[in-house]
């Protein structure tokens, strides 16, 4: 009974190239959802309402300054590292396979496998210097020329202010005022006596 309507609404989704919006029951709760064509079948994208969604601006990170140097870098590094297939041993599903063979092991009575070494992660210090490295990095790897504009940050330095100096002898008013204040709070304690019970 259901054959004739999917296909109706596959191929008209198909040739309209528009997406649906649709209301669905699921785990007891009403939801929206997206329907999209892929391939030769209906895909549905689960959404979210309103209030499931948290307000970014708790979770964003405080402000910072970017040069166009960094963000030039951080392009290149994209260039080095896109790909069009997505078919590898990075891309496989290594926990299932991880538990699979747990699975194995203790139907058999086998000793577990040894779970490999986590690597610590290294600290960078200078964003620029970790992109340039990681742009050469994947040029090597691919025997590409290291010819990225990418500049190095690390070797430039900020110039610290020098605290002004006053003309010697001279005081700046702030420090006339912090000083006839102090004076006055030291004779209204010295010349306060304490009452005889």
């Amino acid at each position: 009974m259901a054959a004739k309507p999917y296909k109706l609404l596959r191929q008209a989704l198909a040739r309209s190239a528009k997406v649906a919006v649709a209301k669905y029951a699921w785990s007891g709760r009403e939801r929206l959802g997206l329907l999209r064509v892929r391939d030769d079948v209906i895909v549905l994208h689960a959404m979210r309402w309103p209030d499931e969604i948290r307000d970014p601006a708790e979770l964003l990170p405080p402000p910072v300054e970017i040069s166009q140097e960094e963000i030039d870098g951080a392009l290149a590094l994209m260039d080095t590292m896109t790909r069009e297939d997505l078919e590898g041993e990075e891309f496989r599903d290594t926990y299932t396979d991880a538990l699979a063979q747990v699975i194995e092991a203790k139907q058999g009575d086998k000793p577990l496998p040894e779970a490999p070494q986590a690597e610590e992660p290294g600290k960078v210090l200078d964003l620029m210097a970790a992109l340039t490295e990681s742009v050469s990095k994947a040029k090597a790897a691919r025997g590409e020329t290291d010819d990225a504009d990418v500049h190095d940050m690390s070797k430039k330095t900020t110039a610290k202010k020098a605290p002004k100096k006053t003309p010697a002898g001279k005081t700046t008013a702030k420090t006339e005022q912090k000083t006839a204040a102090a004076k006055k709070t030291t004779k209204k304690t010295a010349g306060r006596r304490p009452r005889s019970a």
